[in-house]
């Protein structure tokens, strides 16, 4: 009974101790990678979401119908046409260096970031802006020689100057407007 009691009173060995360490190392690395991954999906979400909002902006701006502003004469007649949001003048912001493992705030004054273009160009088209600071630069393209426009969201989230990319690509064909069904992702981590 004494040699019992003597064996149950030692503890544990260093082997037993190295192990439990060992395990709590492995675990606590996995932790890690899980949460990081789970930190860029989280902040990819912007991403996924403002390209969404700007390629249903763009399709209501086409099924919306836009005239001419002139004075018409007397008897005298004017179409309404539908008419695809010309290119954004700029991205916003302006440079990659700007959102390279940060947070940009987009300016809010008259022609800076999403203010800039007309009723028929770029960001006031499609009225769209983002008010919180972004992870992501953006970007509008339109082609109306084929009637198509892509929607672009790049961001630097680790800041090791290698871009991730989405798009949403969007084309007119006769009166029916047909977007990507899906977000084209590049790099989607970085």
């Amino acid at each position: 009974m004494t040699l019992l009691k003597k064996r149950s009173a030692r503890g544990f060995t260093l082997v037993e101790l190295m192990i439990v360490v060992a395990i709590i190392g492995i675990l606590a690395a996995l932790a890690i990678v899980g949460v990081k991954k789970y930190m860029t999906s989280a902040k990819s979400a912007e991403a996924r979401n403002s390209l969404g909002t700007m390629s249903t902006m763009a399709s209501q701006v086409w099924s919306g119908e836009k005239m001419a502003g002139a004075i018409l004469g007397e008897g005298a007649v004017v179409g309404s046409a539908h008419v695809l949001c010309k290119s954004a003048l700029n991205t916003v912001p302006e440079s990659a260096a700007s959102i390279k493992g940060q947070k940009y705030q987009s300016k809010g004054a008259n022609d800076e970031d999403f203010h800039k273009g007309d009723s028929f160009t770029g960001w006031k088209c499609l009225g769209f802006a983002l008010d919180a600071p972004q992870y992501y630069m953006y970007s509008y393209t339109a082609a109306t020689t084929n009637l198509s426009f892509n929607t672009i969201a790049e961001g630097d989230l680790n800041g090791d100057g290698v871009l991730s990319k989405f798009e949403r690509p969007g084309q007119i064909t006769g009166t029916e407007i047909k977007l990507s069904p899906a977000i084209i992702e590049t790099n989607p981590d970085e």
